[in-house]
């Protein structure tokens, strides 16, 4: 199959869907941003293996899932967007384990797993987006991270090939896998524990009234801005070793900043939101500002938790 540009593919040859100029920022939790130059949403793992096997290695590629957290910069961006989907959303329920698609919403097994009475893996209702962008960067809340649960993984290299991965193979740490990043998540295994179905559905239910309790769940928003800073970067900054990203957010003005529509919620200052015009330049430079006042602060480098996509205007 001869293919010089992403535009050039032959969309008859798959199984999913093709979209030019496709309006990404939309979709995105923000609702603003730019546009991809061509988005494919696979109908099937075969269909994204096929099509990673012909897409040519030298052209931009993009992977995304649910685009919670993720800023679409204005410019739009270039070559190839694949949406992971439905199809990619399966969740199953195996003994004490479950095996989720990386399109499944980090809620969804959450849910499916207390359904089932497996206790330990409520923490993934506190994380938005999906099992993909969890994978990728080992996210975390209440005090569990992915790799805690995580048995194994499935994902696709960048010419299709299957890859299944251990945990080991993937080197997580803090909001971090050091997998390549060409490949493509496309699965995972978890282990959680058999439990009273009433004790884990309690747990469940409290995550998620704290979560519409302490963030702005309602609003035009992403997940956590910033990573919360080391114990390393703490102590060399003078830090107590509880100082979460938001309280150096408080202390260098960031309650009173806002830059066009962007701001940081009141509800938690760790939240980025849109509040109704804002552009995908006002939320990053709003990122960037707070980062350099809170350097200037008090020394510690804020480190963006956001994915940041595509070209600026």
């Amino acid at each position: 199959m001869p293919i010089k540009k992403p535009y050039e593919i032959d969309i008859y040859q798959f199984d999913g869907e093709f979209t030019k100029n496709a309006p990404l920022g939309k979709r995105s939790w923000f609702r603003c941003g730019g546009n991809a130059d061509i988005l494919f949403e696979p109908d099937s793992q075969d269909d994204l293996a096929l099509f990673l096997k012909y897409y040519p290695a030298d052209e931009p590629l993009t992977v995304l899932g649910s685009m919670a957290n993720v800023i679409v910069r204005d410019g739009g961006v270039r070559g190839c967007v694949i949406q992971l989907g439905k199809p990619f959303a399966e969740i199953q329920v195996m003994g004490a384990k479950i095996l989720a698609g990386a399109g499944a919403l980090n809620g969804s097994v959450a849910a499916a797993a207390a359904k089932a009475g497996i206790g330990g893996l409520e923490f993934l209702s506190g994380i938005p987006g999906t099992i993909g962008g969890a994978l990728r960067m080992n996210a975390g809340a209440y005090g569990t991270e992915v790799k805690d649960v995580l048995i194994g993984a499935m994902a696709l290299a960048r010419d299709g090939g299957f890859l299944p991965l251990m945990p080991e193979d993937m080197k997580m740490s803090y909001r971090r896998c050091d997998l390549q990043e060409e490949a493509i998540f496309i699965g995972a295994v978890f282990q959680g524990k058999i439990e009273d179905k009433a004790e884990v559905k309690k747990r469940l239910k409290e995550i998620k009234a704290m979560r519409r309790k302490t963030q702005p769940i309602s609003e035009k928003t992403g997940g956590s801005t910033f990573a919360n800073p080391s114990l390393e970067v703490l102590k060399k900054a003078g830090l107590d070793k509880g100082t979460k990203a938001w309280q150096l957010v408080e202390r260098a003005g960031g309650r009173e900043l806002q830059i066009g529509g962007a701001r940081m919620s009141d509800k938690h200052l760790n939240f980025m939101i849109n509040t109704g015009k804002a552009t995908a330049t006002d939320l990053e430079n709003l990122g960037d500002e707070l980062i350099k006042r809170v350097l200037d602060d008090s020394g510690v480098e804020l480190q963006w938790e956001i994915r940041r996509i595509g070209e600026k205007l």
